[in-house]
Order: structure tokens, then C-alpha cells, then sequence
């Protein structure tokens, strides 16, 4: 199994027998030569909107002007699945600042050093394109990038309850951590606290192939080979 962000786009693969090496996690986009055209929407431009589309994610923020030419610089979030393979499948950006909410058709982008860099239609000078920093970028779930039958995303994995190969239930995936080697889950689960009184606790499991034994997304459920008193 592996996991991905978005941005390396957030994957994540296991092995569902034999012990694997899932890799480091993606800090950086891959470097794809991602650019398209916004097919039918080049020439509608950036427009207010009430509301986000139901499978948006938020995959990182515009920070800056690209060259003269309207270009902006996004910088991809590098947790819990988001990130760059998204924002550059995706033809159409969601802009959200505060209650503001756009839609922002792509006419092109690219992967750009440690950044990604994309024309929006509509922006066709430095001076729009600095007016749209500190606006944070969704996209739809599904123009994530398809995967392969043993890879997920960081996003898919948030929330699944897990337990292990006895039936124990072991609490839920509140986020994912990336350690430098490979992804680890982050779960937490009811409690009680030195005084008596309920609290969360909180076990990290390596998202390896020697531990996580299988990911059903369809019944929201991880089994790992961990002992709830470990």
C-alpha cells in the first residue's frame, strides 16, 4: 500500500502480505509536465459563487505573482493529502477568503521548482494576480488524479476506523504523519484521564505492510497487526 497528499498528491500504498517499503512521503509535487487548457472555460474568468461543490479539498494557497503576465504562484499543502498531482489535473480552481468563495477555470499550469505556477482566466497582469494572494485553493475530490488498486490518498484515509487482526477496535484516523521514511497513522480513541474523567488517547501506527494488513475504503475500515497495549 502506499499513501499520497495531493501535492506528491498524497498516495499511499501497502503491501496486504509480504512486508513493504511504502517510500517517503512527497514533499514536493512530481514533476510532471502539467499544463492544459480549461477546455470551454478559458474565457469565462474568475466568478463569485454561494457555495463549494460538495467533494472539494483544500490543496493549497495562492502566495504570489508569477512573471508579468498574470501568472500566480500556489504553494501546495504538504499534509493529509493535498497538494500539487490535484492542482494540476484539476480545470477548475474554488478560491475561498474568509465567506468569499470563486471559481476560477484554469487555463494553465505547471510544476515550478517547489511551487506551482497556473494562469486563471481572466488574470492577465502581475497586478491582478498579486490582488488573488492569500487565497486558498480547493478542488473537487474527484479531479484527483486516479490511482492505483493499492494506493490512497491521504484525504481517504481520515476518518476510517481501525482495528486489528483480533477484532479490536483501535480508535479512528485523525491525520497522517510523515517522518522522513514513510507515512504513519495517527488514531485517536475514547479514554479516561488520570482524574477519572473521559479523554482521547492517541496511538501512532507506521502505515508499513508489516503492520497495516488492509485499507476497505468501502467499509471505512484499516486492519493493522498491533495490539491495543502497545
Amino acid at each position: 500500500m502506499s499513501v499520497r497528499d495531493s501535492g506528491g498528491s498524497g498516495r499511499a500504498k501497502t503491501a496486504s502480505r509480504a512486508p513493504v517499503s511504502f517510500g517517503a512521503f512527497a514533499r514536493k509535487p512530481v514533476e510532471r509536465n502539467a499544463t492544459h487548457a480549461a477546455a470551454g472555460q478559458a474565457s469565462a474568468g474568475i466568478e463569485p459563487v454561494e457555495s463549494l461543490p460538495d467533494d472539494a479539498v483544500e490543496v493549497g494557497a495562492i502566495v504570489d505573482a508569477y512573471g508579468l503576465k498574470g501568472w500566480v504562484k500556489v504553494a501546495a499543502h504538504a499534509n493529509a493529502a493535498q497538494g500539487g498531482d490535484a492542482l494540476t489535473s484539476a480545470k477548475c480552481w474554488w478560491l475561498v477568503k474568509g465567506r468569499e468563495i470563486k471559481a476560477a477555470p484554469v487555463v494553465a499550469v505547471k510544476v515550478h521548482s517547489d511551487s506551482i505556477v497556473a494562469q486563471l482566466s481572466g488574470v492577465g497582469d502581475r497586478d491582478q494576480a498579486l490582488a488573488l494572494r492569500g487565497w486558498r485553493v480547493q478542488v473537487r475530490r474527484s479531479d484527483f488524479p486516479s490511482l492505483g488498486a493499492d494506493e490512497f490518498y491521504w484525504v481517504d484515509l481520515i476518518g476510517l476506523e481501525v482495528v486489528n487482526e483480533a477484532g479490536v477496535t483501535l480508535g479512528a484516523v485523525v491525520d497522517l504523519i510523515d517522518n522522513g521514511a514513510h507515512a504513519v497513522l495517527r488514531i485517536e480513541y475514547p479514554s479516561q484521564g488520570r482524574d477519572g474523567q473521559p479523554a482521547t488517547g492517541e496511538r501512532l501506527i507506521p502505515f508499513v505492510g508489516v503492520y497495516v494488513k488492509t485499507v476497505d475504503q468501502a467499509a471505512k475500515r484499516i486492519v493493522v497487526d498491533w495490539e491495543a497495549d502497545y
